[in-house]
């Protein structure tokens, strides 16, 4: 619920019936903004009843004879069967509650090339959003391979004992398709490639609002299929000159100065303006139902147009799932947009500096969300600083953890991704350093010499995450390679 108690003014009357349907979960991505206020649950909800979700068919492949080698899989006793296929049925369904995925299983277990053929013109002429293949047994793997090529994205979960080396060496590596051989018996892999559907899907129903120049247009970005609507920049500062110093402003004001570790340079004046700009943010959200956000930020302040940068508005809408982006950067939104739908934890879009003496990596903004470990979970401590280059407004300088694996990864472009890892050596501070606020620095997986590094503002996410991204990126038509 929201925990400033009062969200009606600002937020465009947000009334107790739309407080309850984003509390309950209709929101583009599939997940709870936990940490959100009832007004940033209203900005992304949409409608989301079973009926909207996507679908997924899942089917199982055994021989229809028994088989000398154990029937019909070959790690277990023949009487384990029932049971085992029965747990994944009962697994796949809840997983599709979680993560609002509608689920439908062939009636039974299909053997034979012609049961597989009919299953594949039913999948060629349904078109679900993707397709569970489980193979009991290792003859099955050339039946699995002609599902896959159906078209349609494939989740394939193979447990130890129904597959070689030899089986899925091509396949595993095919695009479309997402292979898990694994010892997980609880079938977190298959959940792990129902979320890669679902965020799919969330993305290419999502827009985001792109604040810069002067003209108002549609675009969308493929593979990733992302709405981009461009805003003129004048949209941002002409709304920010109608919200007031309302009590809901203050109330955001009030959480700052308690939950701050310290306040260094801003005054409760730019506090309030900060806040103002966040309620902007919402305004402008709801009017075009974006589900994300970014803008000409720097040529805004730089032209006084405004009297804040939207640092602070940016690191709060990206603590709550919604992509809030600097510069008006269009492949960071998808970046942003894919990390926060798929992982549900926000990335940190940096500006990325080599240290040549250390060999290291630095990455500094002024906007840094705190939900770093998950939308779920406790903040990160945090710091508010004025914008460096223009020493006004808010912004967050968040502490990251020492030795925290990081991931590092940017769209380049929306058919492509860099992707790396680091692990957090230290914060950096702003003095004696300069540059932004938010300062951290990695060491890195590589390149041996990180003067030649690839990419510029991107992301770093708490985890190790670069084997979910190429798996999203097989799945999805987006190439990878390393940073």
């Amino acid at each position: 619920m929201c925990h400033h108690g009062m969200c009606s003014h600002a937020c465009g009357g947000i009334n107790r019936r739309e407080l309850l349907l984003g509390a309950g979960g209709s929101m583009v991505g599939g997940f709870l903004l936990r940490a959100a206020t009832a007004a940033e649950a209203a900005m992304v909800a949409q409608s989301d009843t079973p009926n909207d979700w996507p679908d997924v068919s899942v089917v199982f492949l055994r021989p229809k004879e028994k088989y000398w080698l154990g029937w019909p899989g070959t790690s277990w006793e023949n009487k384990a069967h029932d049971g085992f296929v029965a747990k994944c049925k009962q697994q796949i369904e809840k997983f599709g509650k979680e993560l609002k995925v509608r689920v439908a299983f062939e009636p039974e277990p299909l053997h034979g090339d012609e049961a597989v053929e009919g299953f594949v013109k039913k999948l060629q002429q349904t078109k679900p959003k993707g397709v569970i293949v489980i193979p009991l047994h290792m003859v099955e793997w050339g039946r699995v391979n002609k599902i896959a090529a159906a078209g349609v994205p494939t989740i394939i979960y193979a447990w130890l004992g129904t597959c070689f080396t030899g089986h899925i060496q091509k396949l595993a590596k095919q695009p479309g398709v997402y292979l898990a051989s694994t010892t997980d018996f609880d079938l977190g892999p298959v959940r792990f490639g129902m979320k890669m559907v679902r965020t799919a899907f969330d993305v290419r129903r999502s827009r985001v609002a792109i604040i810069a120049g002067n003209a108002t247009r549609d675009e969308v970005l493929e593979p990733v299929g992302l709405q981009i609507r461009y805003l003129p920049r004048t949209r941002f500062t002409d709304t920010l000159k109608t919200i007031e110093a309302t009590p809901e402003v203050m109330a955001i004001v009030e959480e700052y100065q308690k939950t701050a570790q310290k306040i260094v340079e801003p005054t409760r004046d730019d506090l309030i303006n900060a806040a103002r700009a966040y309620v902007t943010a919402l305004k402008i959200l709801k009017e075009e139902n974006c589900q994300g956000i970014s803008m000409d930020c720097l040529g805004a302040v730089m032209d006084r147009k405004m009297p804040t940068p939207p640092c602070l508005a940016w690191a709060r809408l990206l603590d709550a799932g919604i992509p809030a982006i600097c510069e008006a950067v269009v492949e960071a939104a998808i970046g942003h947009m894919v990390c926060c739908r798929l992982l549900d934890k926000p990335g940190f879009m940096q500006d990325p500096v080599p240290d040549t003496v250390r060999n290291t990596f630095i990455g500094a903004h002024c906007v840094a969300p705190t939900k770093l470990n998950g939308f779920d979970k406790p903040s990160e401590p945090f710091i508010l600083r004025s914008h460096s280059e223009s020493d006004v407004g808010v912004s967050v300088q968040v502490l990251w953890k020492e030795g925290q694996e990081v991931t590092i990864m940017q769209f380049v472009g929306p058919g492509k991704m860099i992707l790396g890892r680091g692990k957090v050596l230290r914060n950096i501070e702003t003095p004696p350093a300069g540059g932004c606020r938010t300062s951290v620095e990695l060491a890195i997986d590589g390149p041996a010499d990180v003067r030649d590094t690839k990419g510029f503002h991107q992301l770093f996410i708490y985890g190790d995450h670069v084997r979910d991204f190429q798996a999203y990126g097989q799945m999805y038509g987006i190439a990878t390679e390393h940073i």
